[in-house]
C-alpha cells in the first residue's frame, strides 16, 4: 500500500512515550504510530444511528433462523468445554 507523508503535532510527553515504545520494540516511530492508530479502530466511539440500526437488523435476521443443533447437543458441548477448562485445556490429538 502506498504511504502518504503527513504532519501531526504531539506534545513532548506523548512524543517521548512514542519514542520509548519505538526503542523498546526496535521499530521506527512511524510504525509505532501506525500500529497505535490501527489498533484504535475497534474503539472509535459510538456508532452512528444508521450503523447501529443496520447491525440490529442483522442480529434480528440471525435470531429468526432455526437452530442448527438440538438443545441436548449444545448442553453436551458446554459440559465438555467446562470439564476441559477444569482439568486444563490441551489440544486434541486429532486437532488440525
Amino acid at each position: 500500500m502506498a504511504k502518504v507523508k503527513v504532519t501531526i503535532q504531539l506534545d513532548r510527553a506523548t512524543l517521548a512515550s512514542v519514542d520509548k515504545d519505538a526503542a523498546r520494540v526496535s521499530k521506527p516511530r512511524s510504525v509505532v504510530l501506525r500500529q497505535a492508530i490501527e489498533s484504535s479502530y475497534p474503539n472509535r466511539g459510538p456508532l452512528s444511528k444508521a450503523e447501529r440500526l443496520r447491525r440490529l437488523r442483522i442480529i434480528d435476521e440471525i435470531m429468526k433462523r432455526p437452530p442448527t443443533r438440538s438443545q441436548a447437543e449444545v448442553d453436551r458441548e458446554l459440559r465438555e468445554i467446562r470439564a476441559s477448562r477444569r482439568r486444563g485445556w490441551s489440544r486434541p490429538s486429532d486437532f488440525k
